[in-house]
């Protein structure tokens, strides 16, 4: 295989549902209205029999590389359970915001969200309280936006905040996966997704491509006393959390030290391993021709995270078919992982010890939670998919 071949394997991100094409036959309806916000932009769709916004949702975008699709967004949200067809038709304004740049700092998008927030208010006809949060990242956004909000003493009329499968405690890219973008010798989009600084903020463990460590980066350090200092939640609205991962303490079959997926031809000998307990634990075996080189990945202490209770994204599934795409014969046994553990999505135990983020949740006083109401999904879901189940829950506890 040329070198070629082995450049062109970074040309993808790690991405959910909701940043995927929309289903082969079905199109978003065009927005009643489009905002211009600083750092991005809004999609306004009426509720059933509204002239104008009403009783507001206001939902932001989650993290990816690049722009926001709110077409896509829409088509994510309605297209497996038609979430946002049963809020227009229960009379709810639909506001979709968008991000410039979805990788971009959490912090500065809060900006956007903040927009959004004063505009929906000034547009508003009558007196409903909004509900606002987001899907993945766009919770933290929103959550950080709301919160700073109230330390200004701005009246945000926020009456209910939601995240769905947020990652509130972190969330999880294995470290020998975050070490390959690096490993592929030229810039590509996937080393862009890991080194971004909301990948940054967000990441419980980031692998450092310039010390070849892995740890808290100074930037997730950083975010996290943002947060602090804005009194980590707002307190106004009624804090909402749901999760895409079980909450009976039930994870992924996917066994600690066992390999996940092995590359020929291109990368040959390249092999990755499910995270497991230990103080010299390998992760990953990284090999190249262009120009040859050999690197192997390990962590210390750290918990069993591939196989986790939480919303599961195709990590290493993307990779192989990354890798295919470019020639090479793959092993792939696990496609699916952890990617935000149950526990993170509702903010009720931390990621570092096993006991915590095995917990059974259901079993846990809800009043552990810093939500005020939460829902774990009763079988494991792909990271922000909409299911019936979450999806009622959610609609069922609207503000009036």
């Amino acid at each position: 295989m040329s070198e070629q071949n082995e450049q062109s394997v970074g040309e993808f991100t790690l991405a959910g549902p909701l940043a995927t094409a929309p289903p082969a036959g079905y199109t978003a309806p065009e927005p009643d209205e489009k905002w211009a916000l600083p750092g991005g932009f809004a999609h306004v769709h009426y509720g059933e029999g509204n002239r104008g916004i009403v009783r507001p949702v206001l939902m932001a975008d989650g993290f990816n590389l690049g722009k926001s699709d709110l077409a896509w967004l829409y088509a994510g949200l309605d297209s497996t359970y038609p979430l946002l067809t049963e809020m227009r038709r229960r009379g709810r304004d639909v506001i979709l915001v968008g991000f410039d740049e979805r990788s971009a700092s959490v912090l500065g998008n809060a900006q956007t969200v903040t927009a959004a927030v004063h505009q929906t208010v000034a547009e508003r006809l009558g007196s409903t309280r909004l509900m606002a949060g987001g899907f993945s990242m766009g919770g933290l956004v929103t959550r950080y936006a709301l919160a700073r909000m109230e330390t200004r003493r701005v009246d945000h009329q926020v009456g209910a905040y939601f995240s769905w499968d947020t990652p509130h405690r972190g969330a999880y890219i294995p470290i020998g996966l975050q070490a390959f973008a690096h490993f592929i010798p030229v810039p590509n989009d996937f080393a862009r997704q890991m080194n971004s600084p909301a990948a940054r903020q967000m990441l419980w463990r980031h692998y450092d491509a310039m010390t070849g460590q892995n740890g808290i980066a100074p930037e997730r350090r950083e975010f996290l006393e943002a947060l602090n200092g804005v009194g980590g939640w707002p307190r106004i609205p009624r804090i909402l959390a749901l999760a895409n991962g079980r909450g009976d303490g039930t994870g992924i079959d996917v066994p600690p030290g066992e390999t996940v997926l092995k590359s020929e031809r291109v990368y040959p000998g390249t092999a990755f391993y499910a995270q497991a307990q230990g103080r010299e634990v390998t992760v990953a075996e990284l090999r190249r021709r262009f120009p040859e080189s050999e690197k192997t990945i390990t962590t210390g202490d750290l918990p069993e995270l591939d196989g986790a209770p939480g919303g599961t994204l195709r990590s290493y599934g993307i990779l192989a078919d990354a890798l295919k795409k470019a020639g090479a014969q793959v092993d792939l046994r696990h496609e699916e992982i952890c990617f935000v553990p149950s526990v993170s999505a509702v903010a009720i135990r931390d990621l570092d010890q096993q006991k915590d983020l095995y917990a059974d949740v259901d079993s846990l006083p809800p009043d552990e939670s810093e939500a005020d109401d939460f829902l774990c999904s009763s079988v494991t879901t792909p990271h922000t998919a909409v299911t019936e189940e979450l999806a009622t829950w959610l609609l069922d506890r609207l503000p009036d």
